[in-house]
């Protein structure tokens, strides 16, 4: 097994290699570091700065296995690299039994390609593990998110998605696709242990979960037409596609509008005000 002091090193030079702008970032102005700031790392991979700091100077040497796979991901390890970082902090590699959320740099590529339109990527249970800015500023900034509410089934069973709105015929089919959604996951990653517990927990405090988890449908999220309601510009109806990545189940999740139609205007006009808000003058 490799000597835990090498994962420090190895975070900073993959550190380093990153541009900014590549994930969405400001790059402008002086910088003292040559890629990401610790910050910024530890922004993307939803964890502290302080912690990214004690990573990196060997103070912190057991790093949990959901840590290292959101390092991996905001890094844009390949495969190997991934691999590595694992066995750098003394943790078996991730195995066909559980969950991915690896996004290969082709993936990120993709994505970063296409910055003009407000999407996310999500992983088989319906974490929220990637987005750009317009969709951050249709839906609020994700990074005021922690633990359970970055989950959409759970944010929805929960009464938590406060900007979607659904007919009473969009809501049956939207939770009956999510239950079922869940259920192949579970069959597909028995030994994922945070799966397991996501079900648990939301049989418990949602009667209408249980009630479509006992039963038994099965299916998956397909292309559907949602309703946001944001604070500055409105409600907005929106075409929402769900593509799954080939070869993982990552999903890609894409809003968009008609062209020429006042949800596309209203788009348009998030992508010039971001997450701010307006203020009147």
């Amino acid at each position: 097994m490799t000597e835990s002091g090498e994962l420090g090193p190895a975070l900073r030079h993959w550190r380093d290699r990153i541009n900014p702008a590549e994930v969405g970032l400001p790059g402008g102005g002086p910088r003292r570091a040559a890629g990401l700031r610790r910050e910024e790392l530890a922004m993307l991979a939803g964890v502290s700065a302080d912690y990214i700091t004690r990573l990196e100077q060997s103070r912190a040497t057991s790093p949990s296995a959901q840590i290292l796979t959101a390092l991996a991901r905001a890094l844009r390890l390949s495969d190997q690299e991934r691999e590595h970082l694992f066995l750098l902090a003394r943790q078996p590699p991730p195995t066909a039994g559980h969950m991915s959320t690896h996004l290969t740099p082709s993936l990120q590529r993709l994505l970063d390609q296409l910055d003009g339109t407000p999407l996310s990527v999500n992983d088989a249970a319906w974490n929220l593990i990637r987005w750009n800015r317009p969709w951050a500023a249709l839906f609020g900034d994700p990074t005021l998110l922690v633990g359970r509410d970055r989950n959409v089934i759970w944010r929805h069973f929960t009464g938590r998605l406060e900007r979607v709105s659904h007919t009473p015929e969009q809501e049956i089919r939207f939770e009956t696709t999510a239950v079922a959604d869940l259920r192949s996951a579970t069959a597909r990653y028995p030994s994922d242990t945070g799966l397991r517990s996501l079900v648990t927990d939301l049989r418990s405090v949602s009667p209408r979960f249980a009630e479509l988890w006992d039963t038994h449908v099965v299916g998956a999220h397909e292309s559907a037409r949602k309703t946001v309601h944001h604070p500055e510009v409105g409600p907005l109806t929106l075409d929402c596609d769900v593509l799954t990545v080939p070869g993982s189940d990552l999903r890609i999740i894409v809003y968009s509008a008609a062209p020429g139609t006042e949800a596309a205007d209203k788009l348009k006009l998030l992508s010039v005000i971001g997450t701010q808000t307006m203020r009147p003058s």
